[in-house]
């Protein structure tokens, strides 16, 4: 079953034995705020690509039809984020960076979480801006509703272009790869270099 890729007992993502009780614990807002801030921050990912992400994880819940638990969030907090890095952050972050961050998880591992989250999204990671935009809204408001600061301005013109244009070209190459067979042969790390093809949009 493909939604067993996200359970850290069956792939964990250090060396460290993962306790019985692992998926009957919710995580606390600290423990899920430093994993995402030791990625973030050894990837020198932006602010942007966190919004990314977000879309990528509730993208992943409805299409797979699967919930977000104790046993799973990690790994599907870590398959978001490195697709919206590859599709968002100017600079190529590849899968072997982030085993680099998390030390004892195998880019076999990390290619495999990569293409099973890619096909739970149906290849779909287009992000119109849109989409960006309504979550960007969600979120200021979520804050300000909890009195919490949010530093993130909205994207500019320029910026929702190229999120569109990125994602776009990304998503077509994606489906081109499936299309072509190459689905099995784990990661895009190899599609990274389309993000940097000027886009021309009207």
């Amino acid at each position: 079953m493909q939604q067993d890729i996200f359970d850290e007992k069956l792939h964990p993502l250090s060396k460290s034995e993962v306790p019985s009780d692992y998926d009957k614990h919710d995580p606390e807002q600290k423990q899920i705020y430093r994993f995402v801030r030791t990625l973030f921050s050894a990837a020198q990912l932006t602010a942007e690509c966190a919004i990314v992400t977000l879309v990528y994880v509730e993208r992943l819940l409805t299409y797979a039809d699967i919930d977000i638990g104790p046993g799973n969030w990690k790994r599907m907090l870590l398959g978001a984020i490195l697709l919206a890095s590859k599709v968002w952050d100017d600079q190529a972050v590849w899968n072997v960076d982030y085993c680099q961050i998390l030390k004892d998880i195998t880019v076999e591992d990390m290619n495999e979480l990569e293409r099973q989250f890619l096909e739970l999204l149906q290849f779909n990671i287009n992000v119109p801006s849109s989409v960006y935009a309504k979550y960007y809204f969600d979120l200021r408001s979520l804050s300000e509703t909890n009195n919490l600061s949010f530093p993130l301005e909205p994207l500019s013109q320029d910026k929702a272009q190229r999120l569109e244009a990125i994602s776009r070209l990304c998503d077509d190459k994606y489906k081109d790869a499936r299309r072509a067979g190459k689905k099995r042969s784990a990661s895009v790390d190899n599609l990274v270099g389309v993000r940097w093809v000027p886009a021309i949009l009207s």
